[in-house]
């Protein structure tokens, strides 16, 4: 208990940065004015931020973050299909809209787990033996590749066992059961 705590108050306060009705955001730690771009060039160094709207103090992070990504998607190289924006879109309001988020993180997580590993594993390594580690399909990349995909279809396979027990649960409540 006492080490989360210390771990706790050893973490950097996020930086915050305030809206203003005008549209401009302001970074209170360098007491200047920011871009969109530069709030994306601290999320890409893992800096931890809070968004507040100026006038009211409401947390808008979360509108901010969606903002850079649609800018990045309509930016020419999207990393989303429309068949997956589509789907993303049918999974609000679905009993299983909760479960769809938590999996997505997870996996997300995993996958950037999986990427630090490997250019933590892979410093000074010269582009000859990155065609040669990629070509061979080498145990390294096959234990990286398993270690995300066990946890993806463990998370898949509760995904399932959680739908198949709400559709018990609802046939019953219904007076049909199985």
């Amino acid at each position: 208990m006492q080490e989360s705590n210390a771990t706790a108050a050893a973490a950097p306060a996020p930086r915050n940065i305030k809206k203003y009705p005008n549209r401009r955001l302001y970074d209170t730690n360098t007491s200047s004015y920011i871009t969109l771009a530069e709030v994306k060039q601290l999320i890409m160094a893992n800096e931890s931020l809070v968004v507040r709207d100026a006038k009211t103090g409401e947390d808008i992070t979360r509108s901010i973050l969606l903002q850079i990504i649609l800018e990045e998607e309509a930016g020419g190289a999207p990393m989303f299909t429309e068949a997956v924006l589509a789907n993303i879109i049918r999974f609000y309001g679905n009993a299983m809209q909760g479960f769809m988020g938590s999996y997505l993180e997870k996996n997300v997580q995993m996958f950037t787990d999986m990427q630090a590993r490997l250019a933590e594993q892979s410093k000074g390594m010269t582009p000859e033996a990155w065609a040669k580690f990629l070509g061979a399909q080498s145990p390294m990349v096959q234990g990286l590749m398993g270690n995300y995909t066990d946890p993806s279809r463990s998370m898949f396979t509760q995904m399932q066992e959680q739908m198949q027990k709400q559709t018990e649960q609802m046939l019953g409540v219904m007076g049909l059961k199985r």
